[in-house]
C-alpha cells in the first residue's frame, strides 16, 4: 500500500487518526466533522480542529459535507458546520474531503462558491480544492465540479451492476481529476459486495475503473496515485 488517507467524523476520531498517521508511515490524517455529526459543533470546535490540523501528516480537512438522507442533524446546523471547515481549509490551505448523500444542489453550490472565493483571493488552494469523496452526483454535478478544480473519488458502488450511471460518468470524468477510494468498512466492491470493507479492496474499484477507461490497472494505479498525491502535498519516498 503506498499512501492511505485516513478522515475522521469528529474531534474524538480527529486526535485518533492523527495519532494513527504519526505512527505509520504509509497513513495520513484528514481532520474534519462529518454532517451526521454536526450537533456536536460548537465554539470550541473550530479551534479544536485547527490545533489538530497543525499537527504532522495532516494532509485534509475532512470527511466533511451534507448528509440529507440520514435525520441526524438539521441541515442549517450540517451548512453552519460546513461552512466554518471550509474557512478553515482556506485558513490553513488545506483540501477537502467532502460527503453527500442526498444534498447534491445545496452542496454543489457551497463548494462552487466557496472554491470561486478562493480564486478571488489568490489562494494555491483553488487549483486542488478538495475530493468529492464516493461521487454519487450526477453528470451534471460531475462536470461542473471537475470544471471548478474538484477530484471525484469512486468507491465500491462503482463495481455494482445496478450502477450504469455512475459508471458512465467516471468513463467520461478525465482520469487526471479521478481518485479511488473504499470508504472502509462500507461499500465493499463486487464480488465482496456486503461485506465488510478494507483498504486493499481499492484494487477492484481501480481494476473496474480500467475496464471502463478501455485501459490497464498499473496506468489506473499510477495515475490516481499521482492526482492523490498532487491533491494532498504528499510527496512520494525515495
Amino acid at each position: 500500500m503506498d499512501v492511505i488517507v485516513n478522515p475522521s467524523i469528529d474531534i474524538a476520531s480527529a486526535a485518533g487518526v492523527v495519532a494513527l498517521a504519526q505512527q505509520t508511515a504509509c497513513v495520513y490524517a484528514a481532520v474534519g466533522m462529518y454532517p451526521n455529526s454536526s450537533t456536536e459543533w460548537n465554539a470550541n470546535s473550530a479551534d479544536e480542529l485547527r490545533q489538530l490540523a497543525q499537527q504532522t501528516k495532516v494532509v485534509a480537512i475532512g470527511e466533511i459535507g451534507l448528509d440529507y438522507y440520514w435525520d441526524k442533524a438539521p441541515h442549517d446546523v450540517q451548512k453552519k458546520a460546513l461552512q466554518a471547515q471550509l474557512e478553515l481549509a482556506a485558513e490553513m490551505e488545506l483540501p477537502v474531503i467532502v460527503h453527500n448523500r442526498e444534498a447534491s444542489e445545496d452542496l454543489l453550490a457551497i463548494l462552487l462558491e466557496w472554491q470561486a472565493g478562493l480564486q478571488a483571493s489568490g489562494s494555491a488552494l483553488a487549483a486542488r480544492p478538495g475530493v468529492l469523496h464516493s461521487f454519487s452526483g450526477d453528470h451534471a454535478m460531475a462536470e461542473k465540479a471537475v470544471a471548478a478544480g474538484y477530484f471525484l473519488g469512486f468507491t465500491g458502488p462503482l463495481t455494482f451492476k445496478n450502477a450504469p450511471e455512475l459508471q458512465a460518468i467516471a468513463k467520461q470524468t478525465p482520469l487526471e481529476r479521478i481518485l479511488v477510494e473504499t470508504d472502509s468498512p462500507y461499500l465493499s466492491p463486487h464480488p465482496l459486495r456486503g461485506q465488510r470493507n478494507e483498504p486493499a479492496r481499492v484494487r477492484l474499484v481501480a481494476e473496474k475503473l480500467a475496464e471502463l477507461k478501455g485501459t490497464v490497472f498499473d496506468e489506473v494505479a499510477a495515475a490516481t496515485t499521482a492526482n492523490a498525491r498532487q491533491l494532498f502535498r504528499i510527496e512520494a519516498q525515495q
